[in-house]
């Protein structure tokens, strides 16, 4: 009987050997994990993976430009670091792997609760732009970026590719020399020439949500450098192609823009298929070409995918272009949980700039955002869908995402919901489940009930507004947490990857139950709130969707092509819906949370940006910060504030009546499965050590 068996091994590693695959894997570290009371002894493994891709394979062909990137024997290579966290004695690992997304090369960690089921977690590394936080290293670090090196496109005869590249410096002043950044990290792409004449650099006095530009100067060629300036180094400056020196400085009132020429465009899109082909390896090989074996090998069983925010944009992505199956035909992951994650991420395409945080001209919420195939009848595209891949080869996973109001808000989230016409709710797939936590920040905050005490010393500053220097929140940080609505629904995911347990149905705000509707202050019935003036949010005030037209060569449904204007024309603004709120101002529709369901305060998906010395945003919305404002103590305070909200006294009583609300609504969030007992308990205690009407 072993004779079949072995001749079958034989044939599908002839078949591997033809296909896209992981070659050979170098363990660089390992470092013991410090003990966890009650799990088992863990360890982090780093290390980093050499691959191989068939530019001719049909999962291969579609990442752009893949055929200018070819070694001479017409095969495509990269590297990509990994980190493994697992137990020592994988005899005991549960068999579920948790494939995760670095966000901008940063690896968030294994949970408690996973080391003690004994899961696996694998990071590995799948942006290759190789500036600032994802730059490339010789070795992999178990505490470190994890990175990708690839190839740049070469035209034929190893020639230059080139085209337009644009960079932005904002809420900058002085005469010292400034980068050009996307997020934190600098821009990816360095100009061909350091001659002014050849390069546009213009600022502007303003820039709205809806994307209208208001005094635009041009800047004379003369009057500005690729240098670097300092006090012992005036203008010009000493030449420097990643820096830009003005004659006479910048003012941090005004934007600038800059237009230039680059060379040599990294191959991003093959990074969907490194991460797709390091999952592989490790979940189904034993071991390398040369003999290496798999620290994992025959230890999983099952598979999820897991990334957040841009890393959960990466997975919507990577799903949609077809990469959760490999190159036999089998299906890559069994879950796929995009978290806090509402759009694709801009990564397949010539120039792409993935470090982005949704700023102006900022691509990523191109064709369909939603997962069954529905037509774009505002942006003329046909009916399309992110699962439209995986249905068709068989291979859709389980998919559970949550979102918080900070992405309604700022990161273009509700066309998911309703297309960009907003006419229906559009229909949910059956392997998909979706959770909104309303009233949140990106992520959640640091929860905690004293957080939402005003006596308790909130702070004077709101925290920072993300993105590209972009400013500060007026308003205290937003503490509604996600942490235990993630552990529960952790639990969910497991049992219905490895169980087939179904999680609690969908939850969100929908058109069908009156819980969404356009993103302004009279559509939501939103009250005024004291201390923010009293026509917030107005009809510009969340970001929308913008309708970019990048040029001819770009493919809109699936994100790829060749990205010909810098930056891209605006086509039209798309309406925005946001869930309507109750008479505190909280998000209504969302799944049950304890400081939701007994308030201190009013819990905003939004901040507004400060001034002071980042004033270009000052009034917009603070990118994707969340806010609050607290409940006056007793009637007395709130009378003289104005405030029609009643204040905490009236609403509870004594600090007991509160405790009492914290433990009903704790019971309700277990009840319909959004809390865990454990977190129940400790959240009804910590409300009753809190100061909350002592």
């Amino acid at each position: 009987m072993r004779l079949p068996i072995l001749l079958a091994w034989g044939a599908l590693a002839l078949c591997v050997g033809a296909q896209a695959r992981v070659t050979a894997i170098v363990i660089d570290e390992t470092q013991a994990m410090p003990a966890q009371e009650g799990a088992l002894a863990y360890e982090r493994v780093a290390g980093r993976a050499f691959g191989v891709l068939d530019p001719k394979l049909a999962g291969n062909a579609l990442i752009q430009d893949i055929e200018l990137a070819k070694d001479a024997d017409g095969r495509v290579r990269y590297t990509a670091s990994f980190v493994i966290y697992k137990p020592v004695n994988m005899q005991r690992a549960s068999g579920l792997l948790w494939h995760d997304v670095p966000n901008r090369g940063w690896v968030p960690g294994m949970a408690a609760q996973e080391r003690a089921a004994g899961d696996v977690m694998l990071a590995s590394a799948w942006q290759g732009d190789n500036a600032g936080a994802t730059v490339v290293r010789s070795r992999a670090s178990v505490a470190g970026t994890q990175f990708l090196q690839l190839p740049v496109a070469r035209g034929p005869g190893g020639s230059a590719v080139t085209g337009e590249v644009f960079g932005r410096i904002v809420n900058r002043s002085g005469p010292d020399s400034q980068a050009l950044l996307v997020q934190t990290n600098p821009v990816p792409y360095l100009p061909v020439s350091l001659d002014t004449t050849k390069s546009r650099l213009v600022s502007r006095g303003a820039e709205s949500t809806l994307g209208v530009v208001s005094d635009e100067l041009a800047v004379p060629a003369g009057e500005w450098a690729w240098a670097r300036c300092d006090a012992t180094h005036p203008f010009p400056g000493t030449p420097d192609a990643r820096q830009i020196c003005l004659k006479n400085g910048f003012d941090a009132q005004r934007l600038y823009q800059v237009v230039f020429t680059a060379a040599d465009p990294y191959v991003l899109g093959i990074g969907f298929a490194a991460w797709r082909d390091v999952g592989v390896f490790f979940k189904q090989s034993r071991a390398d070409d040369a003999g290496t074996a798999n620290p994992l090998a025959g230890r999983v069983t099952h598979s999820i995918a897991r990334g957040v925010s841009q890393s959960g944009n990466f997975l919507r992505g990577w799903l949609h272009l077809g990469f959760n199956q490999d190159e036999l035909g089998r299906q890559v992951h069994d879950g796929l949980w995009p978290i806090i994650a509402g759009r694709r991420i801009a990564l397949n395409f010539r120039w792409a700039q993935p470090d982005g945080v949704l700023e102006l001209y900022q691509a990523g919420s191109e064709g369909p955002q939603w997962w069954s195939a529905q037509a774009d009848a505002l942006r003329g595209l046909p009916a399309a869908g992110i699962l439209d891949r995986c249905a068709a080869s068989q291979t859709c996973p389980k998919i559970i995402e949550h979102f918080g109001s900070a992405e309604v808000w700022a990161l273009k989230l509700t066309p998911e919901w309703v297309g960009t016409d907003g006419k229906a709710d559009l229909p949910m797939p059956a392997n998909v489940r979706r959770y909104y936590i309303a009233s949140s920040s990106h992520g959640g905050g640091g929860g905690g009930f004293n957080a939402s005490l005003p006596e308790a010393g909130l702070p004077k500053s709101g925290p920072n507004c993300p993105g590209n220097n972009f400013g500060t929140g007026l308003l205290p940080a937003n503490p509604v947490p996600h942490t235990q609505t993630v552990n529960a629904l952790r639990e969910h995911f497991r049992r219905w990857v490895m169980q087939g347990t179904q999680p609690p149905p969908s939850r969100y705000p929908t058109l069908a139950q009156g819980t969404l509707a356009r993103a302004d202050k009279t559509s939501l019935g939103f009250p005024a709130l004291p201390g923010l003036r009293q026509s917030l949010p107005e009809v510009d005030f969340i970001m929308p969707v913008l309708d970019y037209d990048w040029g001819p060569d770009f493919n809109a449904l699936d994100g790829s092509g060749v990205a010909a204007f810098a930056p891209p024309r605006i086509r039209q603004v798309l309406p925005m819906w946001a869930p309507r709120v109750d008479a505190d101002g909280n998000e209504l529709g969302g799944v049950p949370v304890v400081l939701l369901d007994a308030p201190l305060g009013s819990y905003l998906g939004w901040n507004v940006t400060a001034g002071g010395e980042r004033p270009f945003h000052q009034g917009q919305i603070c990118n994707y910060a969340g806010g609050m404002v607290p409940f006056a103590r007793d009637a007395r305070q709130r009378l003289s504030s104005g405030d029609s909200r009643l204040s905490l006294q009236e609403r509870y009583g004594t600090h007991e009546g509160y405790v009492a609300a914290v433990a009903k609504a704790a019971a309700r969030a277990q009840a319909e499965g959004f809390l865990l007992p454990a977190d129940a308990t400790a959240l009804i205690e910590a409300a009753g050590a809190s100061a909350v009407l002592r």
